[in-house]
């Protein structure tokens, strides 16, 4: 009991991060263009002092469904490990999104947008894979770029009823520079709430970037720790690519 314990757990702390804006666990108010898409294969992985988490493969899919809107989806494999056990594998809850940017960036003004996301049930409780009930995200972020400099930041709350998980609060603020068309690289900070009834919550700091190998396609990348609150060792890792149906 004490083991399986463990798995939900440490299971659905790592889920509770999946929305980022990748590579980051903070995230930003720029949605898809209109009649875009973008996909990501990614893995992301947590080590705390107890156990260890990767969500991975996961399946991101981002569709500008209208302009200044777009659809979000992710599928993971949820495979978490007890500190000492074999691990468990299977199907991981999606996450169903819709980001919104309703004010858009000036010389003096920032652009803001929200992400309002629902995690379905679609893994398995009962053998730590899922959460067992829907729960909700709810956030907004903002913007700036100065140059090749870009910042943003924000956060919100998430709203979780499911049996030994608690409700929490989340923000975080990233700067990143662009170092010629092929890098980019940055550095954040992010808070998070007590997500059940057995942690602290935590404050992590984490530094990555992405990798351009064209346009439209590209490698993400970050690794970090938490310094204050629960042990958290962080990294993720992803393959982008973006496409238009526009002839």
């Amino acid at each position: 009991m004490r083991k399986f314990a463990l798995v939900l757990i440490f299971a659905f702390a790592l889920s509770g991060r999946l929305l980022a804006g990748a590579p980051f666990l903070t995230d930003d108010p720029v949605p898809v263009d209109y009649q875009h898409w973008e996909f990501y294969l990614s893995a992301t992985g947590d080590r705390t002092s107890n156990s260890d988490t990767i969500s991975g493969p996961t399946f991101e899919l981002n569709y500008g469904v209208a302009p200044e809107t777009h659809l979000h989806l992710a599928v993971p494999i949820a495979n978490v490990s007890a500190a000492g056990h074999a691990w468990t594998s299977g199907l991981g809850d999606a996450e169903f999104g819709i980001k919104y940017r309703f004010l858009q960036e000036t010389d003096t003004r920032p652009q803001i947008g929200v992400f309002p996301a629902v995690e379905l049930p679609t893994g398995s409780a009962s053998r730590g894979l899922g959460n067992g009930r829907a729960w909700f995200r709810l956030p907004a972020w903002l913007q700036k770029s100065y140059g090749p400099w870009t910042s943003f930041g924000g956060g919100g709350v998430a709203l979780n009823s499911a049996p030994g998980q608690r409700s929490y609060g989340f923000g975080g603020w990233e700067v990143q520079r662009d170092l010629g068309p092929h890098f980019t690289l940055g550095a954040e900070l992010f808070r998070q709430g007590a997500d059940t009834d057995a942690d602290r919550g935590f404050t992590a700091a984490n530094i990555g970037g992405s990798l351009n190998f064209t346009q439209n396609t590209s490698l993400l990348f970050s690794t970090g720790r938490s310094f204050a609150g629960d042990h958290h060792t962080l990294w993720y890792l992803a393959l982008y690519t973006t496409w238009s149906d526009k002839k």
